[in-house]
């Protein structure tokens, strides 16, 4: 243990302001660092990046210009220093009492050098795309239209059959126009003709472990480099990763470079969503917080040891003030610089509920109303965090998180044999149908608290899954792998060639292929559910890793999407887009609220293999009046009866095909849906009124502090429960509350996080009774009467 080890009951002085970190102009730039507990601190000035030899030793020739920084309030040290220093490199050089002397780059640095040895001094608005200042993020009127598609950035174009010119590189998503020799679009091109809402990017921001220069450095690497990794090793929080950079040795690069891919793909209507580690560090002594406040930033357990719930060795400690103060400033600033729209936490049971709580509703009121959050409610493994972010501590707060209850129960374990609905096992019918209701009877309130998934980066992808399940892994020839290499030595490349994961697949008739249609029955699933779906990159083009369940480090011969399989696949390529213009287009895919789908949602069977339910009424303000869906898991085929309608059945998607337009009709009052296939059929075209009428409270607070406030409401008939703050407007902080037509009354009480204070005495109740589809309230906070009284709500405008 570290004989520093400072104890975790310690109390330091903490900082509110934002502007830690370097604050650059032309005329100086003002260095602000938070380390309470040292004895001095000072700033280094250099004129070298920190790549060469001589660079690595602290008083070698690049000892650098030191410059003393004065201790101020809150634990702060800050110095300003005159003149243009753009160009020029930073640390800080700390002395603390017990004699020990360290050297970090800022932990609040914007940009690094290669390999992020050294913070750099930018100019940000040089690193500017032409037309950035117009970039805008694509509408999401709901959390529930997201369809979110999980994505590597080297993966998306290292491979020859991709086309693409930046292999592996941010600027690979600014080329387009590229076709495969039959026309079919690649690239960005691609993401948009599938029709995803959402690219969800494994980790980009500078992690430690891929060497950035390839060898073209000076001086010897450390042995944990590798040309390839998902990047869950987090270097630099605030800072792009330089690999993927066309120029790691320019700092300003990497920031123009990813701005150039967020930019394109918004131009695509893709907004972008991150993959954020905040859990974990990869490096602890030598990473971005020990040698600046020792044992601050870390969670210990009881016997004062690092704790170790990531699995990796150490974990932030996101309950303290300045980590959480870190963490949110971290977010704010990617969505505010890089114009990020939304992210995805790692491990987020090792972070406290108070901290993602506060992210959630803190970032939508100051920086974007439709930010998308959601992640990993589980650990992973034993932390003495008392309040974790797990499963079903989302109720209410705004944010989603993956659902593994559903995940297995559609296929079974990630790794082995284990069988699911859609793998061949029976009794999992129920535990299906829970997934298709949003798990509002399970986890969540909301079916926008769940991010419905088979597979993900984790784990054998869903083809290796099913081969798996299947007793075909040996009949495919798929290696054995071990931290990217072959268990039992030999050349990955050739093993790679003499496998065949597609054996059994008749490039003539590839949907009557058994493999594929599971594997299309268990994406069927997640995309016509309520939630919010999420897929894995390649899965419409049937990728395969060879059977590396663990391809965190594998090589490109492994994780690279071949694009070629996109024409070899085409009718697989098809049924998914098909699939998602349908989620798209048919709002009943994507109702909004519990009540909503308790009122719209009916089963019809649930047993024996069979999953099958109808939304009715023109659920959600659809235009088809009822909706039927089928999906048969026995390779049998089955006989549904249909509900008697009035009508006749019309049938968008079965094994054949998938879409939003009628090609065939269902006889009678029943149908048969083939073994291993799902079936989507609508009885016919109604005139649905508009689905809700939206109330917009406007509360006014003459402190103008709105953090931690919400409504409760109730009698919405679509969503009941917490409501937040999502945006302000003239001062004061919005919420929308959507109702159902036909609603007379809304109630609501204002409220401080869960029930700390109540902004007035009893219940409060908004009249919807008129005709108008919008009503604007204000609720005004009495100046004289302090923080527990809020005036009656008074009608704005409709």
């Amino acid at each position: 243990m570290n004989s520093n080890y400072m104890n975790t009951e310690t109390e330091l002085e903490t900082y509110a302001g934002t502007d830690l970190g370097l604050t650059y102009t032309a005329d100086y730039s003002q260095f602000k660092v938070w380390a309470p507990t040292a004895f001095t601190v000072s700033l280094v000035l250099y004129e070298t990046a920190g790549t060469g030899a001589s660079s690595q030793l602290m008083f070698g020739r690049d000892s650098g210009s030191i410059v003393p920084m004065q201790r101020g309030d809150g634990g702060i040290w800050q110095v300003k220093v005159s003149g243009d220093l753009k160009g020029k490199y930073y640390m800080y050089r700390t002395i603390f009492e017990n004699g020990t002397i360290n050297e970090a780059a800022d932990p609040y640095a914007t940009a690094v050098s290669a390999n992020g040895l050294r913070s750099a001094i930018v100019e940000l608005r040089d690193t500017d795309p032409e037309g950035w200042e117009g970039d805008k993020s694509p509408q999401l009127p709901h959390p529930a239209d997201a369809v979110i598609y999980e994505l590597h950035v080297r993966d998306f174009s290292a491979h020859n059959s991709s086309e693409i010119v930046h292999k592996g590189k941010f600027k690979a998503f600014t080329e387009t126009g590229l076709r495969d020799a039959a026309g079919n679009p690649l690239g960005i091109d691609h993401l948009a003709e599938l029709g995803i809402t959402h690219v969800h990017l494994l980790p980009v921001f500078d992690y430690q472990t891929v060497d950035e220069l390839n060898g073209a450095g000076e001086g010897p690497l450390p042995d944990y480099y590798t040309e390839y990794n998902w990047g869950y090793d987090p270097q630099h929080y605030n800072v792009p990763e330089g690999s993927y950079s066309t120029d790691p040795a320019d700092p300003g690069t990497r920031i123009r470079e990813f701005k150039e891919m967020v930019q394109a793909l918004h131009s695509k209507g893709i907004a972008v969503i991150m993959d954020v580690v905040y859990n974990h560090t990869y490096a602890f002594e030598k990473g971005p917080f020990e040698p600046l406040v020792p044992d601050y930033f870390y969670r210990r357990d009881y016997l004062g040891r690092l704790s170790n719930g990531s699995g990796v060795g150490n974990e932030l400690a996101t309950e303290r003030p300045m980590v959480r103060k870190f963490i949110k400033d971290s977010l704010a600033y990617w969505a505010s610089e890089y114009h990020i729209d939304g992210f995805r936490f790692d491990l987020m049971g090792l972070m406290d509920s108070v901290t993602i709580r506060e992210i959630t509703e803190e970032l939508r009121l100051a920086v974007n109303p439709n930010l998308l959050i959601y992640g990993e409610p589980w650990t992973g493994g034993d932390s003495p965090l008392a309040m974790k972010t797990l499963k079903g501590v989302q109720r209410g707060k705004g944010y989603a998180v993956f659902n593994d209850n559903f995940r297995s129960a559609i296929k079974g374990d990630s790794d082995g044999w284990g069988r699911g609905f859609v793998t061949g096992e029976y009794g999992k019918e129920g535990a299906v149908a829970s997934g298709i209701k949003g798990a509002i009877h399970d986890f969540t309130d909301s079916p926008v608290e769940t991010v419905n998934y088979v597979t993900a980066h984790d784990n054998l992808n869903l083809w290796d899954k099913i081969l798996t399940s299947q007793g075909l892994r040996q009949a495919a020839g798929l290696p054995e792998l071990e931290n990217g290499s072959l268990k039992y030595g030999g050349d990955l490349e050739a093993a790679v060639r003499e496998a065949d994961p597609y054996f059994a697949v008749d490039p003539h008739n590839v949907l009557g292929n058994e493999t594929v249609r599971r594997s299309l029955l268990a994406n069927g699933l997640i995309l016509t559910s309520q939630g919010i779906p999420f897929i894995q990159a390649g899965d419409e083009m049937l990728r395969s890793k060879y059977g590396d369940h663990n391809s965190y480090r594998s090589p490109d011969v492994i994780n690279a999407i071949r694009w070629d399989r996109k024409q070899a696949f085409m009718p697989v390529f098809q049924y998914y887009k098909g699939l998602i213009e349908l989620r798209r287009k048919h709002p009943a895919f994507r109702l909004h609220g519990r009540q909503e789908i308790e009122r719209s949602l009916e089963f019809l069977r649930c047993d024996g293999g069979v999953v099958s339910y109808m939304l009715k009424d023109n659920a959600g303000g659809d235009v088809w009046n009822n909706i039927v869906v089928i999906f048969n898991a026995n390779t049998h085929s089955i006989t549904q009866s249909l509900p008697y309608t009035g009508g006749c059945w019309n049938i968008v998607a079965d094994h054949s095909y998938a879409g939003t337009e009628a090609f065939r009709i269902a006889g009678d009052q029943e149908v048969q849906v083939e073994g291993l296939s799902m079936m989507v059929l609508y009885d016919s075209y109604g005139e649905p009124a508009p689905r809700s009428k939206i109330i917009e409270v406007h509360y006014d607070r003459p402190d103008g502090d709105y953090r931690g406030w919400n409504l409760w409401v109730w009698g919405t008939g679509i969503q009941d429960g917490q409501c937040d703050f999502r945006q302000m407007e003239n001062g004061r902080a919005v919420a929308r509350i959507e109702a159902e037509l036909g609603t007379q009354s809304v109630g609501y009480i204002l409220r401080l996080n869960d029930w700390e204070e109540k902004a007035a005495d009893g219940d409060r109740f908004i009249d919807c009774s008129g005709s108008e589809k919008l009503i604007k309230v204000l609720v005004r906070e009495r100046k004289q009467s302090g923080r527990g009284n809020a005036d009656d709500p008074l009608q704005l405008t409709s």
